[in-house]
């Protein structure tokens, strides 16, 4: 008699199903473990509100982000990953095999967890800045900076983010403005130094984006300069709001050591948290690079971790 769906305890449960989570899976069902995956509240992650994806090796044509997440997903499914729609509520990490409430009402249990949440990037809430997301607005100036060459590009904000992405705009752009609501940038004194010096960089200073324009594609931007109140309206090719991520990590506050900013601090070349059995992946762990290839690289070192971490303790 088969085990009902309360008593099963997995031995690898995944959550997240972007990059990290379905690479995770691959490499686990490859190694008979069986993993479910719960694809969590916005399935595929990240990729899937990114149109051209160019920058995946194996891919010379590029591919859409939702249709490369699809055959990541097939790939998962083929060796035998089940997947699951939800999103996991609680977690209890202190009792072994750990314990999670899906959706508030199913309970998991688990051998080993490994967790690729990912990140969100910080978005302003403007209507328009949704709408015109994938035609002109970006979240990350590495994955959409080459199809905007010789454009006029603004960057929001005035962290090490927007700085990292102004320059790395310049490459390809015609000209970069840094919009910023104060007078002064919070980024370190290096990357202000940086971007200073760059001669296609200049500042929009004590100003916010009103409103980006355009219909289909990003055409201008509207700007308020948040001292005088006064509204001005730019040309634009693109628009990169670059105001920081947050790990959707929040659901582990206080049983996994995190940094300042709440990503999941893992051992050094390795993806083992600091509770045994539980790993991390992705950019729930990652705030360096956040790109889907190196969050297809950690997802296969948590499947490995996991697969050994499990034979050591069963012999």
């Amino acid at each position: 008699m088969s085990d009902s769906p309360q008593d099963r305890v997995e031995k690898v449960l995944i959550l997240g199903s972007g990059p990290a989570g379905l690479t995770a899976a691959i490499y686990a069902a490859r190694a008979n473990l069986e993993p479910l995956v719960i694809e969590g509240l916005q399935p595929g992650g990240q990729l899937t509100i990114t149109t051209d994806v160019e920058n995946y090796p194996g891919f010379p044509d590029g591919l859409m982000g939702p249709e490369m997440m699809e055959l990541f997903k097939k790939q998962a499914s083929r060796f035998g990953t089940r997947l699951k729609l939800g999103e996991v509520t609680k977690a209890d990490l202190g009792r072994w095999p750990f314990e999670l409430q899906l959706g508030g009402k199913d309970t998991l249990r688990a051998e080993t967890l490994i967790i690729a949440t990912g990140a969100s990037a910080r978005q302003l809430g403007l209507d328009s800045e949704k709408r015109l997301l994938g035609r002109g607005v970006s979240m990350c100036a590495t994955c959409d900076g080459f199809f905007f060459r010789d454009q006029d590009i603004f960057v929001i904000g005035g962290g090490d983010t927007a700085m990292e992405e102004a320059l790395f705009l310049t490459r390809f752009g015609r000209s970069v403005s840094v919009v910023h609501r104060r007078d002064e940038l919070r980024a370190s004194k290096v990357m202000q130094d940086r971007a200073f010096k760059s001669e296609k960089i200049r500042f929009i200073w004590d100003s916010v984006l009103e409103e980006v324009l355009g219909e289909e594609k990003v055409t201008g931007v509207r700007l308020k300069n948040v001292k005088t109140g006064e509204l001005t309206e730019q040309a634009a090719g693109a628009v990169f709001v670059a105001i920081g991520h947050v790990p959707n990590t929040k659901l582990f506050e206080g049983q996994l050591e995190m940094n300042d900013t709440g990503y999941i601090v893992t051992k050094p070349d390795s993806s083992y948290t600091s509770i045994e059995g539980v790993f991390a992946c992705g950019d729930a762990q990652d705030w360096v690079y956040r790109q889907a290839v190196t969050a297809a690289g950690t997802g296969c070192m948590a499947a490995i971790d996991a697969e050994r971490w499990l034979e050591a303790r069963h012999g």
